[in-house]
């Protein structure tokens, strides 16, 4: 579709409810408890891994108020129950009621819609496009209610995770668990046979939950061999012994349980006195030989000496027998040092490892590539890995490799990637980059950091898991087969008056005419074919995820390699990526670039009065200003912003934040010409009415409030794009954004500003001066005594420059030389000796011409008076400055 054909039919097109309101509240409670419990809320994306998923309630709502507008009639919707599926209707709740609340809402009340998000709704003859899909929220999201989705990924593990996401609703849950019981009746014994250990309770062995290592290096010095211990913390003691810590002997290698381990400390095997917190390695990755005192850094030390050893020091272990027998829990869970037959253990494991060569193809082979997270941000290659095997030991290896072979064996496509999937996302605990959290008992997965962070004390866990424990395939296949039971029967939670409800089953699975594609969105060919772009863009200094995601991938395509494109490459795509990529040289100009390539596919797939609904990480102007510039020159205007899940209180104080948010845009291409005195005092009052408006109805944060300042303030410069002229310039996206920072932080309007604000009124009274000193800083005395108005036989009388008092109070000022003369003074004091043709160089040499020349703008614009920039000698006409 032409430019001209969107801008002629975006006229008159009707209004969506997310562009009047949204319940922001509602979503808010929702997705703060979303994000603390997805597994309960929403199953299915806790199957696997994505970096910066954004709650599901959040795409539910936006989806819902995105796709209904004035024109939805009964017959493009449908309202059941959830539980019975029958029909709604009573209580307002059903088709009728749903197109009524549809018109009702408002930023006052933007919930009259709400009543509707706990039901299933279908909503018919609507398509959505999500062109940055990652982990397929909206997708999902856009299922529930009935309506064709498509979603593109670059990153082919985003592809698979979302596939997978939308075909669980079509997935039987018994076919799953059948071949789960397969495999365990296959492999499980094989596996958990070298995650043993003598019980200390008796003459049985204990599960292992999590073995516990740590790197050795020779000090490169005096050679002594040197534990690479931050503190000999090991675990915070539990049960009976809650308050104390275990920690590890530096002079025995064994486990003692102390009462402070930041003091001095006696063990209760060797009565060695130690302080327990202070280790071999101090901050900033040295260590501290104790025999000849070197002080060296580490890495530096391991391109000297070669990739550390590793030492294993203690044992997290679980006995069923004591379990069974009714041991208490201290005694059958706990802590323990290594014994000779862990040792012996791992060597048996090790040397299976190795005389298993049938089983070395199912480990990736590839080397780790270079790249900002892995050379610049944590440099892995620094801590001696080279290939992606040398991030797991040899046990782990065999566990995994075994493990990967009877997956493979699934005949079923479908189940075995579900399984597969398990598999992968276990991955996230069972490497050699998961550290141990001493404080809260608990492993650390691989990406607590987004990125990879070797640890010098490695924590191994179980892979298959036993009773207790995170990160188990047992544990990650539960997470699978949840997610797939919730995607064949969906439910809601919402909050009502302070209390969490649950839903019952939704009728409609999940994943119903999805359609998902693993490719560059910029080649995406269809032209107004959406009603929304619903999505969550790449931020240009975010995580690089094709990066991190490189670490599934590589596991994922010893299955898939063959099976789809995009699994057939040694990493996973980086130079199309839209990101900026230091190690790349892909700076923010590129970023935006391609943000900007990317936003015109997106105009060009939308309908003639499409949407497009994104959530953006926001975090400083800067941003903002890359973001607004890019959406308006690609044809959009922003029509709406709401601030998502936020604790803003810095915001109006002018300190750095960060938050998400929601926009919305729609496609354009008609911009009008505006001064920026005019375009700022528009900003100004749209930013009060809607502070109170919201202050009056709603109980937001003083945060929030400014968040939505700030997007009505975007709404009105994006109406005037590349036609904002200040003192003959036209002003970039850039510099607005700088200065709506300041009218949001400042909000001043002073008596200039209401004056103007009468002017556009066609016959000003006394009562719409007293609304516009309400929204000011201006007081009715000082308006007086500078002659803007005057009152005659009760009759409201705005002044002009050619009135009496006005001028010869402006004739005083000028000659007193006075220091507060204003612009508006000075204006009227030139236009009138403009007509008078008296000489008025001395003057305009004198003055600063370009806040003169602002206001004189503004003054041409409202009045429609060409003479206010004539008599300053400049070369701009009313039509570069007026949207009029």
């Amino acid at each position: 579709m032409s430019k001209q054909e969107h801008s002629e039919e975006s006229e008159g097109r009707s209004e969506l409810p997310i562009e009047r309101g949204f319940p922001i509240e509602r979503v808010n409670e929702i997705a703060a408890n979303e994000g603390r419990a997805r597994q309960h809320y929403r199953p299915v994306y806790t199957m696997h891994k994505w970096w910066a998923r954004r709650p599901g309630s959040l795409f539910r709502a936006i989806t819902l108020y995105s796709l209904l507008d004035d024109n939805t009639t009964t017959d493009d919707v449908e309202v059941y129950e959830p539980g019975d599926n029958q029909t709604l209707g009573q209580n307002g709740v059903s088709e009728d009621g749903l197109v009524e609340a549809i018109s009702k809402v408002s930023m006052e009340d933007p919930e009259t819609l709400w009543d509707f998000y706990p039901k299933d709704v279908r909503i018919k003859d609507k398509k959505i496009l999500d062109p940055f899909m990652g982990g397929g929220t909206s997708l999902v999201e856009a299922s529930r209610f009935g309506v064709d989705s498509v979603g593109v990924d670059l990153n082919p593990v985003a592809w698979f995770v979302t596939k997978k996401e939308l075909e669980a609703g079509q997935t039987s849950v018994s076919q799953l668990v059948e071949e789960f019981n397969r495999i365990k009746s296959d492999v499980s014994e094989e596996i958990l046979k070298y995650y043993r250990t003598p019980c200390p309770n008796g003459d049985h062995d204990a599960d292992v939950m999590y073995n516990f290592w740590v790197k050795e290096l020779d000090c490169v010095s005096c050679g002594h061999t040197i534990p690479l211990f931050k503190d000999y913390r090991v675990a915070a003691g539990r049960y009976e012994n809650k308050g104390k810590y275990n920690v590890l002997c530096p002079g025995c290698d064994e486990l003692t349980l102390v009462d402070d381990w930041q003091d001095d400390s006696v063990c209760d095997q060797c009565k060695h006195t130690f302080v327990p917190k202070d280790g071999s390695v101090s901050r900033g990755g040295y260590y501290n030989c104790p025999e000849c005192g070197q002080k060296e850094s580490v890495t530096d030390a391991i391109a000297e000496l070669g990739k550390p050893n590793l030492k294993l020091y203690a044992v997290e272990y679980y006995c069923p027998s004591c379990d069974n027998s009714g041991e208490k829990k201290s005694s059958y869970k706990g802590y323990k040092s290594v014994e000779a037959a862990d040792l012996q253990l791992f060597e048996e494991a090790k040397q299976k490892w190795n005389t298993r060569t049938d089983l070395h193809k199912y480990v990736p082979d590839e080397d780790i590539p270079p790249g900002h997270m892995t050379s610049e941000r944590n440099p892995v290659f620094d801590h001696g890995y080279g290939k992606w095997t040398d991030m797991f030991n040899e046990r782990q290896l065999l566990s995994l490799s075994t493990l990967l072979k009877s997956i493979e064996n699934v005949d079923n496509q479908n189940i075995r990637e579900y399984l597969l999937l398990a598999f992968s996302e276990s991955l996230n605990f069972n490497n050699s980059f998961t550290g141990y959290q001493a404080s809260t008992n608990k492993i650390q997965h691989l990406f607590k950091t987004n990125s990879f962070d070797p640890p010098q004390q490695p924590c191994e866990a179980n892979l298959w898991g036993t009773k207790y424990g995170m990160g188990s395939f047992q544990k990650t296949f539960e997470l699978v087969k949840k997610g797939i039971e919730y995607a064949n029967s969906p439910t809601d939670r919402y909050v009502d008056n302070g209390d969490t409800v649950e839903t019952e089953q939704f009728a409609q699975p999940i994943g119903l005419n999805s359609e998902v594609y693993q490719d560059d969105m910029r080649s995406i060919t269809s032209e107004n074919e959406y009603d929304a772009v619903i999505t969550d863009p790449p931020y240009y200094d975010n995580i690089i995820y094709s990066e991190v995601a490189d670490y599934f991938y590589v596991w994922q395509k010893i299955l898939l390699e063959g099976e789809y494109a995009g699994f057939d490459r040694d990493k996973t795509p980086r130079v199309e990526s839209i990101v900026t990529n230091p190690f790349l040289g892909k700076t923010a100009e590129d970023f935006e670039h391609e943000m900007g390539q990317a936003l015109a596919v997106i105009n060009r797939t939308l309908k003639k009065d499409g949407t497009l609904a994104f959530t953006y990480h926001h975090s400083d102007g800067e941003s903002w200003g890359e973001l607004l510039k890019s959406l308006c020159e690609n044809d959009f205007e922003v029509t709406a912003t709401y601030p998502i899940n936020s604790d803003l209180h810095k915001f109006i104080g002018g300190e750095a934040v960060s938050f998400d948010i929601v926009i919305v845009a729609r496609p354009t291409d008609s911009r009008t010409p505006i001064s920026w005195n005019q375009l700022r005092r528009r900003i100004v009052k749209t930013a009060q009415v809607a502070r109170e408006t919201l202050e009056e109805t709603r109980e937001l944060t003083s945060g929030d409030i400014g968040v939505i300042e700030m997007g009505k303030c975007y709404q009105e410069y994006s109406k005037h794009h590349g036609e904002v002229r200040r003192a003959g310039e036209i002003m970039s996206a850039k510099e607005v954004v700088q200065e709506i920072y300041g009218i949001i932080q400042e909000g001043e309007r002073g008596e200039q500003d209401v004056y103007l604000d009468l002017l556009e009124e066609r016959k000003p009274s006394y009562s719409d001066l007293n609304k516009h000193l309400k929204r000011s800083d201006a007081s009715e005395e000082r308006m007086k005594e500078m002659r803007l108005f005057r009152m005659e036989s009760g009759d409201f009388v705005l002044s002009d420059w050619n009135d009496e008092k006005r001028q010869a109070y402006v004739q005083s000022r000028v000659e007193e030389g006075n220091g507060d003369l204003t612009n508006l003074d000075k204006a009227h004091f030139l236009r009138y000796r403009y007509e008078h043709d008296r000489s008025r160089e001395e003057f305009l040499s004198k003055w600063d011409m370009d806040k003169l020349q602002e206001l004189c703008e503004d003054l041409a614009a409202v009045t429609g008076d060409e003479t206010y920039l004539k008599m300053l000698g400049v070369d701009t006409t009313l039509a570069e400055i007026s949207d009029e």
